[in-house]
């Protein structure tokens, strides 16, 4: 599966700081349980990623119809 190609499946998205000093992404889903931790640098990089990727959608224009906000 690419990054366009769409999906049934939900899942459940928790981001926050761990009591070991790292930020959790964690996923958990329909047979998912995916805690994901990274260093402080890292997290910020991702955080850049999406904000970039955001940023590139709103200079495409308006989105697809039927698009609302992604499931969680």
């Amino acid at each position: 599966m690419g990054i366009n190609s769409e999906s049934e499946i939900s899942a459940n998205l928790q981001i926050g700081p761990t009591d070991q000093g790292m930020v959790r992404i964690y996923v958990e889903g329909d047979g998912v349980d995916l805690p994901l931790d990274f260093d402080p640098d890292e997290a910020t990089e991702i955080a850049e990623e999406l904000l970039a990727a955001a940023e590139a959608v709103r200079s495409m224009g308006s989105r697809k119809p039927g698009k609302g906000k992604p499931r969680r």
